[in-house]
């Protein structure tokens, strides 16, 4: 039985004569139980446990496989402990210096596009230390609570994707980023994340591979419960058990829009045809906003583009064993199999998948001062990928006025940290079952 959403729709938007048309027509749509919208790490962890529920489950997907957009080449990072909200006290200032320095973190390219401006807004209102700190409590148990999701999946299915559980190292190079990281380690002790504030040698110790550069480290804060593995792979492979569970995937298939009458939603338009379905799950990561808005929903998610730069492992003994975070360049290193991943950066510059040389080489400058014996950097596999985020981010999972769509989205950097306890989240309540954890906070209504 699915869950009632959380209020009513106040308005009826009339039904396009076409989508009329398309609707009426038995013969070419396809009805199903629940239709999971987006095919990312996000929308196949949210139909595994739909269909682990006992739900009907398709999964439609405009590109040709699963985890081809944002989950494709991510950092690779599982760290529930450094689930914090980019807006914070001093982004602000840091913000600006950024926007003259060549190696930022952050890349602003301005332009004519109202969207953009007002996200930044509502981000920067979110840069107050009470703010943080409640945007924090919220994103840290859920980011915990799918770890563990995640571990009671591999125990039950088996599967395996280059995953390894050694923990996260954040690396800080100046005694003003390892005093800076005071206020997080505050926070961390508050909800009982399990960390560790080490030395050089100490980081030394977790991180092999740094031996050579100790001069450049001052310290770091290690996280022991997080783990590392390939989102793209994880994401292929649950697919496949999810189909042996009977969920259908609808490849090649762009969503155009939606019939709907009263509070439901009856059918979506699709370049395949019209598909109907008794409950929606909308994951589809940035391009959830647009959708949403031909619904009457305000998303406050923008597209926040990242990079990333894959090479092979060269000397085992030179490389990174599990995630290092570099705190200057805000760059996460990561070992997956026999590769290293490193990601980063964070552009604003609306949707757009264009590759910018510049971000490469900030990559490469962080990775080559740490582990620049440790992996070829000759020929890098370069990517980029639009994370949805919101101002506040935290991620946006729940109910809707409409009373059969529920919003799984707005998961930002942490897309792959998230993804199994969202899914598990989602699919409690579209089923009416009580969730494991507090999800208040989570759902779009706290924007309301």
């Amino acid at each position: 039985m699915l869950s009632p959403a959380l209020g009513r729709c106040q308005f009826r938007r009339e039904i396009p004569d076409n989508a009329r048309t398309a609707a009426a027509n038995p013969a070419t749509e396809l009805t199903v139980k629940i239709a999971v919208l987006g095919g990312g790490v996000i929308g196949v962890t949210s139909a595994w446990y739909l269909a682990q529920a006992g739900a009907e489950v398709t999964v439609i997907e405009r590109r040709k496989g699963v985890a081809l957009e944002t989950s494709f080449a991510n950092a690779g990072e599982i760290s529930p402990g450094y689930a914090s909200p980019w807006a914070g006290p001093g982004m602000p200032w840091k913000a600006v210096k950024w926007l003259f320095t060549p190696h930022a973190p952050l890349v602003l390219r301005p332009q004519w596009d109202p969207a953009m401006w007002a996200w930044i807004l509502r981000m920067l209102r979110n840069c107050t230390k009470a703010r943080y700190a409640v945007n924090k409590s919220r994103m840290v148990p859920i980011a915990e609570y799918s770890r563990d999701v995640l571990r009671r999946l591999r125990a039950d299915t088996g599967i395996a994707y280059d995953e390894r559980s050694r923990g996260t190292l954040q690396l800080f190079r100046t005694q003003r980023q390892l005093d800076g990281a005071a206020g997080d380690i505050a926070v961390l002790r508050e909800l009982g994340v399990p960390y560790e504030l080490l030395d050089p040698d100490g980081c030394i110790a977790a991180e092999p591979g740094l031996a050579d550069v100790r001069t450049l480290i001052v310290g770091g804060l290690r996280l022991p419960g997080d783990e590392t593995g390939d989102c793209h792979l994880f994401t292929e492979r649950l697919a496949a058990l999810a189909r042996a569970r009977g969920v259908q995937f609808r490849f090649d298939t762009t969503l155009r829009g939606f019939v709907h009458a009263g509070d439901r939603i009856e059918s979506a338009m699709t370049d395949a045809g019209p598909v109907s379905a008794d409950a929606w799950v909308l994951a589809l990561g940035s391009y959830s906003t647009p959708m949403a808005r031909s619904l009457g929903l305000r998303l406050p998610i923008y597209p926040v583009k990242g990079y990333s730069i894959t090479v092979p492992v060269t000397d085992e003994a030179k490389a990174p064993v599990s995630t290092v975070m570099d705190e200057t360049y805000k760059v996460a290193i990561t070992r997956l199999g026999e590769r290293i991943r490193v990601g980063g950066t964070a552009e604003l510059s609306g949707y757009n998948d264009r590759l910018h040389a510049a971000r490469q080489a900030t990559l490469e400058r962080s990775a080559r001062s740490l582990f620049g014996a440790g992996g070829d950097y000759s020929s890098p596999v370069f990517w980029t990928g639009l994370r949805p985020m919101t101002p506040d981010g935290t991620p946006i999972v729940g109910a809707t006025r409409w009373r059969n769509l529920w919003l799984n989205t707005g998961h930002g950097t942490l897309g792959w940290t998230m993804a199994c306890g969202s899914g598990r989240v989602i699919a409690d309540l579209v089923t009416g079952r009580q969730p494991e954890i507090d999800t208040r906070g989570l759902a779009l209504a706290r924007y309301q």
